[in-house]
């Protein structure tokens, strides 16, 4: 099962991050990309249609986990792997410091 975020730039949404087997993709919304007042997430991501492509996370998603007795305490408590990066910024990232946070994609049933 590939597992999915909504990544939001504050409180408007502006792609989509998704696991791969070898990382992760980041990829703009078209709609997001058509607005005038389109921002880029970061100075590494500048605004484009292609995907951005990594192995493991892109040091910007990487950069919002938890470190050190935090990260010990967040694995424990979620029950994840330690290396599990993708699926602790799914389950952390909703309120993050800063203008940058990630929803898990909610799946329709």
């Amino acid at each position: 099962m590939t597992r999915r975020g909504v990544v939001f730039l504050d409180l408007e949404p502006v792609g989509a991050i998704e696991e791969t087997a070898g990382g992760m993709t980041f990829r703009y919304d078209a709609a997001w990309l058509a607005r005038a007042d389109a921002r880029a997430i970061s100075l590494t991501l500048p605004l484009r249609s292609e995907p951005y492509a990594s192995n493991g996370l892109h040091p910007l998603f990487a950069g919002l986990l938890p470190e050190g007795w935090l990260f010990d305490i967040s694995i424990s408590t979620l029950k994840l792997a330690p290396d599990d990066g993708f699926g602790l910024l799914l389950a952390l990232c909703r309120d993050c410091v800063g203008a940058v946070r990630i929803e898990p994609e909610s799946r329709g049933g």
